[in-house]
């Protein structure tokens, strides 16, 4: 049996939880649940980004205290659990953790130790949206392309910078011995060309001064850490660096998912920091687009912003699943509206899966089908399945599904040739050959649909396991 880690990013706590969030969570889950299947021990990290000016901006406006609101929104963050029917048992981390913030400042000195941590006074153009520096050649019209409604800042104090210019080699030579480091390609051959291009040291601190929400600097009450340094230590305090160690070794290092604004500081400023603290790197990034929605951003000055919560209330939480792992790219920008929702939940999920559902426990019920003796299920066996295991290995979530329900097809096929309502009546030992393949083709793809639509599978095999099958409500009911 393996050890595997696997982590989302952690979202700052300064909004409501979105759905490009959900996306990335529900892909995190799969992933889990598909290497659990296959009997790997697997642990599963996520959690909530606490510390940072924007954070303490919005604490500010909001009249409350730091913490209080960082508490709050972190509740928020934590029901997606149940939201989005993620594993029982996933790690939920907070960068206001008293362990956490302990490693970040043994990470601190020993980057400190080696070398690549110094002192100097500095002039920036400064995003709050991303929480990092930008260039000019990075700024539209003097704004950061990603955050355009947001004021760029000029940040001008002595800081202490991390020593990133001395890594350009060392993360050239860890991309040219791991070549699938980062997927997509698209997005490595894209951090390739940025760490080619040169290096510049990063500011790792701000003045307590004028920004006192941040994990205190050792031995300078002055300074605390910047977002970025601190927050990207959760994914080895989370297994128990440096505490830990035993516990440490075992699940190093770590598959990361990450949304292509993270590209950065994922696959490139994180690498270089655990290299300077004596770390292995990660074992690989998994980089996925944006949702847009209707084809234009969401924001909330549009009031195009989906809220993931909501759609559970609504559709349920294996509906909101289904439509990010089949309708949005593993690795592209994808696209959400409620019409095109609503028209993928009936055409896949209403009329197909529990339709398909529906009509073979009811053929079953009225011919008084009885499956004692069928054959036991194994996950290995039916996981292994060529082209399904094969897309979702290479994190395909959506040609994994299109597998499946090429197969649900197939059987809905298979019974309009087969006709075994009309067997009944005059061949009942074919009737019930036919009924005994259509169980067995449901069993097998409540199988395959357990990593992406846990609930959904649950409820299939649990009408399924006989030996007399009966019908019950719609797994779906169809939308008007």
């Amino acid at each position: 049996m393996s050890k595997l880690y696997i982590t989302t990013t952690l979202p700052y706590v300064n909004a409501e939880p979105h759905i490009g969030f959900a996306l990335e969570v529900v892909q995190a889950d799969t992933i889990v649940r598909y290497l659990r299947s296959l009997g790997n021990d697997v642990f599963f990290n996520t959690g909530t980004d606490e510390h940072g000016l924007k954070i303490h901006r919005k604490a500010q406006e909001a009249g409350k205290e730091t913490q209080a609101y960082v508490d709050e929104y972190a509740e928020k963050f934590k029901v997606l659990k149940d939201v989005l029917g993620l594993v029982y048992d996933v790690n939920f981390i907070r960068t206001t953790d008293a362990h956490h913030k302990l490693a970040a400042q043994e990470f601190w000195k020993r980057c400190m130790d080696s070398g690549d941590i110094y002192k100097k006074p500095y002039k920036i153009k400064y995003c709050v949206g991303c929480e990092l520096e930008k260039t000019d050649s990075e700024l539209v019209d003097g704004r950061c392309p990603i955050h355009l409604n947001i004021e760029i800042e000029i940040i001008e104090e002595e800081n202490y910078f991390f020593r990133f210019s001395k890594y350009q080699e060392p993360l050239l030579e860890l991309y040219k011995n791991n070549p699938s480091f980062v997927l997509p390609d698209f997005r490595f051959n894209e951090i390739k060309s940025f760490v080619k291009s040169g290096l510049e040291d990063f500011s790792i601190t701000r003045l307590k001064n004028k920004m006192p929400w941040g994990v205190a600097v050792p031995e300078d009450p002055d300074h605390v850490m910047y977002v970025w340094f601190d927050a990207l230590v959760n994914y080895i305090s989370a297994i128990g660096w440096p505490m830990d160690l035993e516990r440490f070794n075992q699940y190093w290092p770590v598959i990361q998912l990450a949304g292509k604004d993270n590209l950065r500081q994922q696959s490139a400023m994180w690498q270089a920091m655990l290299m300077s603290a004596g770390v292995k790197p990660s074992k690989q990034i998994l980089i996925h687009g944006f949702i847009q929605s209707d084809g234009q951003k969401m924001s909330k000055s549009l009031g195009n912003v989906i809220n993931p919560i909501d759609l559970v209330k609504d559709f349920g939480t294996d509906a909101l699943r289904y439509y990010l792992l089949r309708e949005i790219p593993p690795f592209d920008d994808g696209d959400f509206s409620m019409s095109r929702f609503k028209e993928v939940y009936n055409a896949d999920l209403a009329n197909g899966l529990g339709n398909l559902v529906a009509r073979v426990a009811k053929l079953c019920e009225t011919t008084d089908y009885n499956q004692m003796g069928s054959s036991e299920k194994t996950n290995q066996h039916i996981l292994g399945d060529t082209e399904y295991e094969k897309a979702i290995s290479e994190y395909k979530f959506n040609e994994a599904l299109a597998s499946v329900w090429r197969k649900i097809t197939k059987v809905d096929q298979y019974i309009n040739e087969e006709k075994p309502w009309e067997l009944l009546k005059t061949n009942q030992e074919r009737c019930k050959s036919v009924l005994s393949h259509c169980v067995d083709q449901i069993q097998e793809i409540a199988i395959l649909i357990q990593p992406f639509l846990p609930e959904t599978s649950e409820k299939i095999t649990e009408q399924f396991k006989g030996p007399k099958i009966k019908s019950q409500t719609p797994l779906f009911p169809r939308i008007n």
